[in-house]
């Protein structure tokens, strides 16, 4: 199963939702606005086998030239520990971080070989760009969406405008104290066609 998992804003924003220097790209200048409102509900839930990580290059290496130094941090070492799997047509291996591997050539061809190779169950963090490339060939199988209490009105979109029409289905959901609803969706019918209209 491939899941996306994504903090975003009430008008779907999904830039920058950790740091003010995550991503400034387009002047945006709202970065870090999830952070005051982290609850634990939004953490890892379960005991199961970590699943594996899926990133685009970008975020890849964000969070690598964050998280290794983030020493005492229970999310640093998941993060570390878990299989990473990197889509990008410019890194090169060996890939700095432990435990990552490059998928290298088409994205969604490389992850739809991975889905079928290894029946495992992949998280996507962050990584809009590729999340899109994966949803135009119905390879997301759940969104987990941390919904916050906000309107920025400006930012990268989680479902910008033009995109390929879908139908999701809410499976569950939770609201942690501070406003944040946790909702699970899954794809009702296939995403690549749009309606009659």
């Amino acid at each position: 199963m491939l899941i996306v998992n994504l903090s975003l804003t009430l008008d779907g924003v999904i830039q920058a939702p950790g740091r003010p220097d995550e991503d400034t790209r387009g002047g945006f200048a709202f970065g870090g606005w999830a952070t005051p409102y982290f609850d634990p509900l939004m953490g890892p839930q379960g005991s199961g086998p970590a699943p594996g990580l899926l990133f685009g290059r970008r975020t890849y290496q964000d969070f690598y030239a964050v998280w290794p130094n983030r020493k005492g941090n229970p999310f640093t070492t998941i993060l570390d520990n878990a299989q990473k799997y990197v889509a990008s047509r410019t890194l090169r291996e060996p890939l700095p971080w432990k435990n990552s591997t490059l998928l290298a050539g088409d994205a969604a061809d490389a992850v739809a070989a991975l889905k079928q190779g290894t029946g495992s169950d992949f998280v996507i963090l962050g990584s809009g760009d590729l999340i899109q490339s994966l949803r135009r060939r119905n390879l997301v199988d759940e969104y987990l969406l941390l919904i916050h209490p906000l309107v920025l009105g400006a930012g990268r979109r989680l479902f910008a405008e033009g995109g390929a029409y879908a139908e999701l289905r809410l499976v569950s959901s939770k609201t942690t104290d501070n406003g944040v609803v946790i909702a699970t969706y899954r794809p009702a019918q296939p995403a690549a066609t749009s309606p009659e209209t």
